[in-house]
Order: C-alpha cells, then sequence, then structure tokens
C-alpha cells in the first residue's frame, strides 16, 4: 500500500513512520496500490484515510467460486466480486478483470475459466496469472516468432561468414535432465602452455529487435517462471526451444565470452565475439559427473577416449578451471549459500507422490563458475571502456548486491547464538568473510540448512541498477547478467549493450535515457516470479500432505513465535505450525531473546533448531497451510 510518512514530533510526513488505515477507510484500495491519504489523527501513531487511488498494482485478479460467490485467492481481497455466475459452478476457477471497487462493492468481468480447483494444471496456471504472468503469447507474437523459425536455415546460412567459426571445437552443454532452453554451451581448448575457454551463450538479440512485438512481451514478462514441474516461458517455444536453443548436433548463432587461462585460473585475455557453434554434445548434470567420477577412478591414459566419448579431457579441464575459479572467489570473501532446493514426484495427473531433496553435485558447480566468469568480465570490461572515456556518459546494466543492514545482522547474531555458533563482535562491522566462515562451520552439522536460510534471508537482494555498488555476495567489483537472455530480459539488454561497444557506436545515457526503469521493472518482475515459483511448491508440499494426517515425520524447529512453534519436516521441507496450546503440559512463555518457547512450571524449552517428532493434525490446500502436533 502507498504511503505518505508522517514524523509525528514535527507534525508532517516522516521516512520512518506508517500510517494506521482501517479496512472501512481504505475505499477500495488493495495491497500494493499507490494512493493518497488524509491524515485523521497523530498520537499515539500517524492514522489516516485514502482519499484516492492513483494506480492500481494489478487489475486481474484469480477467484474461486464458493457457493455461488467470486471469492479471489489473494486474502488481502477483502470482498467478493460481483460477476455473472450461471455459466460456473462452485469449485470453478476464473480470471476476473476488476472494473470497480469501492471498499464495499466490488464489480469486475470474466477473462477466462481456468478450470477446476485441485486440478494440478488449473492451479499452477492459477498462480503464474495470479502474479502477473501471461501464459499464452498473443497473436502477433507468435506470428514473429514462427516466421523467425521458418527462415532460420537461410539465416544461419547468410551468418555464417561475418562470424568466428566454433563448430570444429569440442563444445558441450551441461543442463537439468528437464531443461528445454539451452542458454549456454562451453568449450574448452589448450593453447601453447594455457587454456582457452568458451562461454557459448544463445544469441538471441539477434532474432529479437527492439520494437518487434517479441522484444514488447520480453520487456513486460522480464523473465521466464519456473514452476513445479513447467516453464512459463519469456520467448515463445520456437525461440526458447528451437532457434535460440544451443541444441545438440545443430548449428546455432551465439555471442561468445572467449577467455585464454592461465593453468593457475588468472584470465590473462578476454574477448567478446559473435559467432558460429554446434553443441557436439548434450550432458545432463548427472551424467557429466559420473563421467569425471569414472574417470577419477581409471588408469586409462586415454582419456579423451574413455568409453567412446571424446569430452572426457575438457570435463576434467573444465572442472580443474572451476575449482580454481571458486578458490579464489572463496579467498576474496564470496558466501556460498549451498543449495536446498526439493524435487518433487509426479504422477500423470500431477499429484505429488514423493519430495526428494535436490543433490548439489560438483558439475553444478561446473557451470556455475564458468557462468560467473563469463558475467563478472563482461561487466568489467564495459566498466574499464566507461570509466577511460567518462565525458560520454556511457552507462550500463549491473546486477549489484548491497551489504547487509546492520539491524539484520545484529538479528542474525542473536539467533546464531541461540542455536550454539558465535558470530559477530560489537562495534566491528561483519564481513562477507564473516558469513562464510559461519557458513563453513555449520557444514554437515544438523541445523545447517536452519542457519543458512536464516542467513540468506539476513541478506539485501540482488537488483539490476545502471548504479555500480559491487556483488557483496560474490565478492565482485562488477557483475552482471549476460548468460541467460533466452530467459532473462536484462541479459538481452546486456548484450545490445556490449555489441554496441564493439561496433564501436556504445550507447550513451541520451540514447538510453529508460534503462533505469528498466532495471526496476526487471527487478520487480524477478521477484514475482520468485514468490510464484516458492507458492508452486508450497501448493505441491501441502498437496503431498493430504494424504498423510495422522502420520508421523522428523523435524526441526524453523521458527519461534508467542502463538507456536513452527516446524519444517525433513524430508520435503514442508512447514507447519505446531499451536502452542496443543503443548499441553505447561503454560508456555515466548522467550525472544532465546528464541524459544519455555514452560512456566517446567521450564521445559523448545527452541530454534530443536529436533522433533511430529503428527500431522490438518492440512488447507486453500490456505496452503499445515498444522502439526508434538509427538511426545
Amino acid at each position: 500500500m502507498g504511503y505518505v510518512p508522517f514524523d509525528s514530533a514535527q507534525g508532517k510526513p516522516s521516512q520512518t513512520q506508517d500510517i494506521e488505515i482501517q479496512t472501512a477507510d481504505l475505499h477500495g484500495a488493495l495491497n500494493g496500490d499507490t494512493v493518497a491519504v488524509e491524515l485523521t489523527g497523530v498520537h499515539p501513531r500517524p492514522k489516516g484515510k485514502v482519499v484516492k487511488i492513483e494506480t492500481r498494482a494489478k487489475e486481474e485478479f484469480v477467484c474461486s467460486v464458493r457457493a455461488g460467490k467470486i471469492i479471489p485467492d489473494d486474502v488481502r481481497f477483502y470482498a467478493p466480486i460481483g460477476v455473472d455466475t450461471k455459466d460456473f459452478a462452485d469449485g470453478d476457477k476464473i480470471l476476473v478483470k476488476l472494473i470497480s471497487f469501492d471498499g464495499t462493492v466490488a464489480k469486475g468481468i470474466v477473462l477466462k475459466h481456468l478450470g477446476r480447483a485441485g486440478d494440478h494444471r488449473t492451479e499452477m496456471n492459477a498462480i503464474v496469472l495470479e502474479h502477473g504472468f501471461d501464459t499464452e503469447f498473443s497473436a502477433a507474437v507468435q506470428r514473429e516468432a514462427r516466421e523467425i523459425e521458418k527462415n532460420h536455415a537461410a539465416t544461419i546460412a547468410a551468418e555464417v561468414p561475418k562470424r568466428i567459426d566454433f563448430r570444429g571445437v569440442p563444445t558441450m552443454t551441461i543442463d537439468p535432465k528437464d531443461a528445454k532452453d539451452f542458454d549456454d554451451a562451453l568449450s574448452v581448448r589448450k593453447i601453447g602452455e594455457d587454456w582457452e575457454l568458451g562461454v557459448h551463450i544463445a544469441d538471441a538479440t539477434f532474432f529479437v529487435h527492439p520494437g518487434t512485438a517479441l522484444d514488447d512481451e520480453a520487456t513486460k514478462r522480464g523473465t521466464s517462471v519456473y514452476l513445479v514441474d513447467t516453464t512459463i516461458p519469456m520467448l515463445p517455444h520456437e525461440l526458447s526451444a528451437n532457434v535460440c536453443s544451443l541444441r545438440e548436433g545443430e548449428d546455432r548463432l551465439a555471442f561468445s565470452a572467449i577467455f585464454r587461462i592461465h593453468k593457475n585460473g588468472e584470465v590473462l585475455e578476454r574477448r567478446f565475439e559473435k559467432s558460429i557453434i554446434r553443441s557436439q554434445k548434450r550432458f545432463t548434470y548427472e551424467e557429466a559427473q559420473e563421467i569425471l567420477d569414472d574417470a577419477d577412478h581409471t588408469k586409462d591414459s586415454h582419456l579423451s577416449e574413455y568409453k567412446g566419448l571424446s569430452f572426457v579431457t575438457e570435463l576434467l579441464t573444465l572442472r580443474d578451471l572451476a575449482r580454481l575459479f571458486k578458490k579464489q572467489r572463496e579467498k576474496d570473501g564470496a558466501i556460498d549459500f549451498g543449495d536446498s532446493e526439493v524435487r518433487f514426484v509426479l504422477d500423470k495427473a500431477g499429484k505429488p507422490i514423493d519430495i526428494v531433496r535436490k543433490e548439489r553435485i560438483e558439475t553444478n558447480s561446473l557451470v556455475e563458475e564458468c557462468m560467473l566468469l563469463a558475467n563478472r568480465e563482461v561487466a568489467t570490461y564495459v566498466s574499464k571502456l566507461a570509466e577511460k572515456v567518462p565525458e560520454h556518459g556511457l552507462i550500463f546494466l549491473y546486477r549489484i548486491h548491497d551489504t547487509p543492514k546492520a539491524d539484520r545482522i545484529d538479528e542474525l547474531a542473536v539467533f546464531v547464538r541461540a542455536v550454539g555458533y558465535e558470530f559477530g563482535k560489537k562495534n566491528k562491522k561483519t564481513t562477507a568473510r564473516d558469513i562464510g566462515h559461519l557458513l563453513k562451520q555449520i557444514e554437515g552439522k544438523p541445523e545447517e540448512h536452519l542457519i543458512r536460510t536464516a542467513t540468506l534471508r539476513a541478506m539485501a537482494k540482488a537488483i539490476y541498477s545502471t548504479k555500480n555498488i559491487g556483488h557483496f555476495g560474490l565478492a565482485f567489483e562488477y557483475y552482471t547478467h549476460f548468460t541467460s537472455p533466452i530467459r532473462r530480459y536484462p541479459d538481452m539488454l546486456v548484450h545490445r549493450i556490449l555489441m554496441s561497444h564493439l561496433d564501436g557506436k556504445p550507447m550513451t545515457r541520451r540514447e538510453f535515457g529508460a534503462l533505469e526503469k528498466m532495471c526496476i521493472a526487471a527487478s520487480e518482475q524477478e521477484a514475482k516470479a520468485v514468490d510464484a515459483e516458492r507458492e508452486s511448491i508450497k501448493y505441491k508440499q501441502v498437496e503431498y500432505m493430504l494424504g498423510k494426517i495422522g502420520q508421523t515425520f522428523d523435524a526441526v524447529v524453523s521458527g519461534v513465535t508467542e502463538w507456536g512453534l513452527y516446524v519444517e519436516d525433513k524430508k520435503s521441507a514442508a512447514e507447519g505450525l505446531v499451536r502452542v496450546r496443543t503443548l499441553g503440559d505447561d503454560f508456555y512463555n515466548y522467550s525472544q531473546k532465546e528464541y524459544a518457547l519455555v514452560g512456566q512450571r517446567t521450564k521445559k524449552k523448545f527452541s530454534l533448531g530443536d529436533p522433533v517428532r511430529i503428527k500431522l493434525a490438518a492440512a488447507d490446500l486453500a490456505t496452503r497451510q499445515l498444522d502439526f502436533e508434538l509427538v511426545r
């Protein structure tokens, strides 16, 4: 909700106080809206009422039909929406456009019938639409995409003589098993005593030009959205999974970052070229890891032909280089937050039948380090050029990560000490190395996931900006996003800016005055996409638990409040609440300092990070909530 801050001491707005507005005084304003507010009181805190809605944060809402009423799925929308319901039955989900809302009566029109509540595809589409992303492309966008696909072979043939040809260099992609779009490919070969590393990125901007329906759509979406079992792509399938995708055995246009690397991992030279490549092998992370593991255990000196493959030597070299890159980043103070994602096993109807923790293997790190290198070096290259000619007003798009706020670090320190670790010292600024040291301490410990999550929450959010402040978490002075233009619009902008420099006609602040607005919009779209992904995971976790009421699980206390304990199932990472009233054997007080509930009589303590045995008492799919009870 937009608001006018208020300084009660001066009787005027300040930057530190919110204005309290009762629901009756919202007058139709909804979460995220920008509003004009009239102050109605000052003490003990500012109070006011909405007098005008300047702009709506959103106008389209996913709704469910319940008892003949149209109820928005967003619980912050505090009234039913009046629409004609004769064509819908209870249990249907629909997309509604809000026409008017005065705080009492809401009116709208139905844009789309989504399907039945509880159906897998209906629920996933509902999550995407609720966060403002379209599930389909317009006719104009599809028409442009099909035309590009139809002329693709001729386009490739015409571009070959204009580009550096990497088709004879051993090149591979390494991606998840279910990947459909291949943004990046890797090549490596010996050049004298050094190595030439090629990070080849899909040349999406060659096909997507400013002013086209495709570019307008990519600008609006900002990013692809990844749900439990599907992707809502930023670019249509014809481009994202075909024309732009670096598919095995097919000639593709790329924007290549090429590095000469010393055997100690130092970057000796870098250059950026438009290229044509052909990926000779598409590896999954697991396939590439198996080859590396087998090669480590074989005494065969002819590794380049091991198991009939010609990529063993290249994979081993890439792994060695990645290890050097990572070691240097850690030395510089980079933070590794690890990865604790879950993967769902779904039946044919999309129902979850199992949840497993994703295992992070070294080939994940191998690809990640190569992408980090390319992103850093592109940002460094353009930034150094800009520094040489500051009078030209050259600009760039950075991926920045600010230092965490002091109060967040203080809260983290209290939390970590409550779990049993020393962290943070008074009158001393916490550095990335301090955080990295903490994360090293907890590796393999039962509380590792809990502390990693708390540490991540204490960090500032990484965003896009034209103003560079560096990247705290990665310990990079310059950083950008260059390596995923099929699925992130900022990467496409970076490709265009970099190419303008290589062409000798760099974009200036005057020519690209809207870039900062694009950065803000892209950061907002990224946050929405992350929220949608998390909501899809939460939905499937609760759905998985629906048939397990009464069953018991091993869990950890993931949060402590005065109303109860939040607990997380160790296997599925599903989180729910143990209400304080169900503890039963005592009256429990909340000790904020200890992050614990403490029994008044028995002094029994339930603390953050404690392992517990829990029983599922209730599961509500509509609200995504789980209720547990402790097993004594």
